[in-house]
């Protein structure tokens, strides 16, 4: 770039410019080289720089026509080519000028065709085992010596070709590979590759590349084809039949069934693979085709029908023999088989009146005998005629009656070691001479009876079973069970049975009761006492309280098991009887409550005085009035303990009292129904003047003490005593504890 400097001069004005001027350059794009596609469309721009209002032109480098249209604006020129085709490979030439300047630039264009995937062709199915050509072509190429096509089937290469030796022409060609091979049954879902590459530029390693996939689809031909018929190839007339053809083969071959005529020629019957066909007659009778078939072959077997004439039969229901129940219904039903339009008739086989109703309806007949008597037990016969044909079946029929589970009467209640009658009676039988009775108890048969001996009768009657048995208390909670079991003659191998059961519960007379006392058959008056009692038996025994009177009689007080006295008075005194009562009888046990006066009058005394003079003789006595024996016990109390005293008859003697005797001394009295406590201080003083003094007569005076108040205690006991039981006895009182 260059820099001109201009100078203008003026009387006023001194300016200075600089210009700068741009160098005249062209371009062109795509730069140099091209690849354009047959039928595409393709622009090829030349552009300038440094020139305002260039001026553009285009030529071949041959002066070949464009073969394109060109529109210029400004500083760029577009040659456009649509759609392209081979008079565009060229090389292409722009010039553009400005002014005096010149310039010009190439560009060359080369075309191909390559528009389509290659196509995979066969010359037949794919049948295993059956040699077919696969021929891979790619359509429409250009130029074709730069074509190369490969083959693979799965990952393996087949045939690779290539159309270098070709001489190349200005025109679409197709070119293809052929490969002839065998497939097998591997080859099943394997995949055929067929892959086109075109080298458009000999300098460039890519080509450009297309490619087809098809799975392979290999045919085997029908083979193994079977026929099953269900129920048989030998059929009787009106009878249906379905046959069901199968044949192996791919793809899966389709099922046709025809009928082969008497001239050969088969009859198209279906294209499902079951063939059913109803009603027959004699003339399907003939031989049936099943042939399978696909796209690469048939395969075909058949199988023979022979329809017989339909059989004329008779079948009688319910079966040979039937049994109804009096009062019940049965219906007799005779049908014919084979035959359109039979005639029925009915008898029986001693002539006697049906006693029934007749129905005919088409191919069957009915005899409806309802209510069932014991008139009603025959053979009956059915016979059917059928144009000139004429069948007859017989059924027998067996009456019976035994509609109500037998009866179980026992003459009273059932105790134990006491006798008693069973009878078990079943009601309204027929035929009686075929009735078994049997008793159980438990799982022990006690009486069967067959009345087999018996002369039988046409009319309904009531049999029994009478027996006598000694329950045991053992027997309770076993069952009596009456089995009626009525036989049949030849219908059934099991008779018919109905039982009755009876649960057992025996009574046992009350056990001797069992009586306690609590707490002591022999209380203190005011206290509580409570008399007990209990039986064994069944059903469990109710218990009655009585007092027996002084005549003898019992007075009823209670039927609670417990007899409770809150407080106890002197009259409550006497025998009580406890009787346990159930219905199979009454045991009895009775008890003597003797009421004891209460011990009140404990008395704790010291003689001479509670306080003495050391040295001088104490007597510290303890009585007790009371009836029962009773037990006394002296006691000083103490701060270690309380020390007992050795008493006689209740009564303490200190002798030469000293200080050390002082304190307090303790009485209790025990009895059966309690104890008592009496307590007392004693005084014992220091002698005075230190004199040792104690007068003769004093001393006798406190020995005769020490007997008379023992004595008068013992007195008062034993009187007390006789007046609790109004008399008194010299050697009961030795019997005292006190």
């Amino acid at each position: 770039m260059g820099q001109t400097v201009v100078n203008l001069f003026s009387p006023s004005l001194s300016l200075s410019l600089a210009f700068s001027a741009q160098a005249f350059k062209i371009e062109i794009s795509p730069e140099y080289k091209t690849l354009a596609q047959i039928g595409d469309s393709m622009l090829l721009t030349c552009s300038t720089t440094g020139c305002e209002s260039p001026s553009f032109s285009w030529r071949t480098q041959i002066d070949s026509p464009l073969n394109g249209k060109v529109k210029t604006e400004g500083a760029k020129s577009v040659l456009t080519m649509d759609p392209v085709s081979f008079e565009n490979e060229h090389s292409y030439l722009c010039t553009a000028t400005c002014n005096s300047g010149k310039l010009e630039r190439g560009i060359q264009v080369d075309i191909y065709s390559f528009p389509k995937d290659p196509e995979i062709q066969f010359s037949g199915p794919l049948e295993v085992g059956k040699p077919v050509m696969v021929k891979c072509l790619a359509p429409d190429v250009y130029p074709i010596d730069r074509l190369e096509i490969e083959l693979f089937k799965g990952d393996r290469l087949m045939k690779k070709q290539d159309f270098v030796d070709e001489m190349a022409k200005k025109s679409l060609e197709t070119k293809s590979l052929e490969v002839i091979f065998t497939p097998v049954i591997e080859d099943i879902e394997k995949a055929l590759v067929c892959r086109a590459k075109l080298y458009i530029d000999q300098t460039d390693s890519i080509p450009k590349e297309r490619e087809t996939v098809r799975e392979l689809q290999v045919y085997t031909s029908p083979k193994n084809t079977e026929i099953s018929v269900h129920p048989s190839t030998r059929l009787h007339e009106g009878a249906a039949v379905t046959m069901t053809c199968a044949s192996e083969g791919l793809p899966a071959p389709e099922i046709f069934w025809s009928k082969k005529l008497d001239n050969g020629v088969l009859q198209l019957l279906s294209g499902n693979a079951t063939l059913t066909l109803i009603a027959m007659r004699m003339e399907d009778s003939g031989i049936y085709v099943c042939e399978g078939v696909n796209l690469v072959g048939r395969d075909k077997t058949e199988v023979e029908l022979i329809v017989q004439e339909k059989p004329f039969t008779v079948d009688i229901s319910p079966g040979s023999q039937v049994a109804a129940q009096v009062g019940d219904s049965v219906v007799l039903t005779c049908a014919a088989v084979g035959c359109d339009s039979p005639s029925f008739s009915w008898r029986t086989q001693t002539d006697s009146p049906l006693n029934g109703e007749v129905r005919d309806e088409g191919a069957t007949s009915t005899l409806t005998l309802s209510p069932v008597g014991v008139e009603d037990e025959h053979s009956y016969l059915c016979t059917v005629t059928c144009q000139r044909r004429k069948l007859e079946k017989t059924i027998q029929v067996e009456v019976y009656s035994f509609p109500e589970d037998p009866e179980i009467e026992i003459s009273g209640p059932l105790v134990h070691g006491r006798p008693v009658t069973v009878n078990c009676t079943v009601p309204n039988v027929y035929p009686f001479d075929h009735l078994e009775i049997e008793l159980l108890k438990g799982e022990t048969t006690l009486l069967n009876k067959f009345l087999r001996e018996e002369i039988g009768t046409k009319s309904l009657e009531t049999k029994s079973l009478e027996m006598t048995f000694i329950p045991t208390a053992e027997d309770t909670g076993k069952a009596l069970v009456c089995l009626a079991k009525l036989h049949s003659s030849q219908m059934e191998s099991e008779p018919k049975q109905r039982q009755s059961t009876q649960t057992l519960y025996v009574n046992v007379a009350p056990k001797e009761p069992t009586i306690w006392v609590s707490p002591s058959p022999v209380p203190e008056e005011g206290s509580p006492v409570n008399l007990t009692c209990s039986s064994d038996g069944f059903p469990t025994p109710k218990i009655l309280w009585s007092r027996q009177l002084k005549n003898g009689e019992l007075q009823p007080l209670s039927q609670n098991t417990t007899l409770s006295f809150m407080a106890t008075k002197m009259e409550d005194s006497g025998i009580y009887v406890c009787e346990g009562i159930n219905e199979a009888g009454i045991s009895k046990k009775s008890v003597e409550l003797i009421i004891q006066g209460s011990s009140k009058d404990i008395q704790l005394t010291v003689f001479p005085s509670k306080s003495v003079k050391e040295g001088d003789t104490v007597i510290i006595s303890c009585t007790c009035g009371s009836v029962p024996e009773i037990w006394i016990i002296l006691k000083k109390k103490a701060k270690t303990g309380d020390m007992v005293l050795k008493s006689v008859n209740g009564s303490y003697t200190i002798r030469k009292a000293q200080l050390q005797d002082a304190g307090v001394y303790e009485c209790e009295s025990k009895t059966e129904v309690g104890s008592q406590l009496r307590s007392l201080t004693l005084d014992v003083k220091g002698k005075e003047n230190n004199k040792d003094y104690f007068s003769p007569e004093l001393l006798a005076l406190y020995f005769a003490s020490s007997l008379v108040i023992p004595a008068i205690g013992m007195i008062i006991y034993f009187a007390r005593k006789a007046n609790m039981k109004g008399s008194y006895s010299l050697v009961e009182a030795q019997k005292s504890k006190v």
